[in-house]
């Protein structure tokens, strides 16, 4: 397996190559366009967007561009404004000119319908897993402008096999629709079947939906290896995305020729909750054998999800089969949260009424014992646990990964 903590620092991009990269070859990107809206991660991906987003300004400034920021929050929560001045690496005198709006998914005043892909289109992109219309809804600015441009990294992704690109529109800058349809989906095909895989219904999806934004798209796809930018790709929306998936690809995924019977997934405090600290799950869910256990461990962590904990507490974590076969009785609950609770709990079959998960999933994080025994999750007190005792017991079948969830651990 490789060792965690390699990375190929020969083939790193410094902040001066960026930039002149950036110079060369951004212009050609957005055309002519004079307005353009450039659409950021939050702070829940590791990215060097306070490097880059002030030489894309200086670029698109100096061709003479208009530029604004949105940040593609999904149903994450909104980032204070000094808080985001800091993740974009501007301050009120740099920032001057420049309109900096968080996303809000769920306020329709915000949104704009710009199409839908027909029942018939879905059943023939999902193989007939699924047929019914799906609204696309946006942000109502990119009407303000005539370009997005997205700036973003890629990794493996448990929804859309690999993250970043035409993600960053739906459900990064979307209404409610897409991202309970694409969350449910995933769930549907499961975690084990989808991630780390460029092609695959999802993905189809999101691409069938930006080809019909009225707006052109173009792209900044990013690799970033322990923290450093490896990777740069800039360009059409599609283009630039599956040049960063190839690197991607090889930079995150690690092959450990086994499974094991015990993993600690170390959840890094970016992640202020189990809805996005889920990814210590699904990065790693491959390599942990039938009848094992995966502990996200997660102290700083006291709460399933900032926005849709009260769904999670009505409904629980459970294998996929436990919500297709009684979907009336879920009937109104967002299937973006049903989504995320049958990724969590993982791969499992419900026979008879009886629940048999594949592995056995623990948060050993703030929550306590008698909530997750209520969320039908595992609990293990996170005081019982000090990593470096888990460390370098890959013969034993333990597996310790002290940064989870942005690199897949295959077998």
């Amino acid at each position: 397996m490789d060792r965690e903590g390699e990375t190929d620092e020969e083939q790193m991009l410094s902040e001066t190559q960026a930039a002149q990269r950036l110079a060369a070859e951004l212009p050609g990107a957005v055309g002519d366009a004079r307005r353009i809206l450039l659409i950021v991660p939050d702070a829940t991906r590791t990215a060097p967007v306070a490097m880059l987003v002030p030489l894309l300004l200086r670029v698109l400034r100096e061709a003479g561009c208009q530029v604004n920021i949105i940040v593609a929050l999904g149903t994450h929560q909104p980032m204070p404004r000094p808080v985001l001045l800091q993740h974009l690496g501007l301050d009120e005198t740099t920032a001057t000119g420049v309109q900096i709006w968080n996303h809000q998914w769920d306020d329709p005043a915000q949104l704009v319908t710009v199409g839908e892909i027909p029942a018939s289109r879905i059943a023939e992109l999902t193989d007939g897993l699924m047929a019914e219309t799906v609204p696309l809804t946006l942000n109502r600015r990119i009407l303000e402008h005539d370009r997005l441009l997205i700036l973003g990294p890629v990794f493996p992704h448990e929804v859309a096999g690999f993250s970043g690109g035409a993600k960053y529109l739906f459900p990064g800058i979307s209404g409610p629709e897409m991202v309970d349809f694409t969350h449910w989906l995933a769930g549907v095909i499961t975690n084990l079947k989808i991630i780390g895989r460029a092609d695959n219904p999802v993905r189809a999806i999101l691409h069938e939906g930006a080809a019909r934004v009225p707006v052109p798209v173009s792209a900044v796809s990013l690799v970033v290896d322990h923290g450093a930018l490896a990777h740069l790709a800039i360009g059409p929306l599609t283009e630039s995305w599956r040049s960063a998936v190839a690197e991607s690809a090889r930079r995150h995924v690690r092959h450990t020729g086994r499974q094991y019977q015990r993993v600690l997934s170390c959840a890094p405090v970016m992640y202020e909750d189990l809805w996005t600290g889920g990814k210590c799950m699904y990065k790693l869910e491959p390599v942990v054998a039938d009848g094992g256990e995966l502990i996200i461990y997660a102290p700083h962590v006291t709460e399933t999800s900032q926005t849709h904990g009260r769904v999670i507490e009505r409904i629980g974590y459970h294998v996929r089969d436990y919500f297709l076969q009684q979907m009336d009785r879920f009937a109104g609950v967002s299937r973006a949260v049903m989504g995320y609770c049958t990724l969590v709990k993982g791969a499992g079959t419900f026979v008879n009424g009886v629940e048999t998960p594949q592995i056995r999933v623990s948060f050993a994080s703030g929550i306590s014992r008698a909530t997750c025994e209520r969320l039908n999750i595992g609990y293990v007190d996170p005081a019982t646990i000090r990593v470096e005792d888990w460390k370098n017991r890959e013969h034993e079948g333990v597996l310790c990964v002290p940064k989870a969830g942005e690199v897949l651990y295959l077998p």
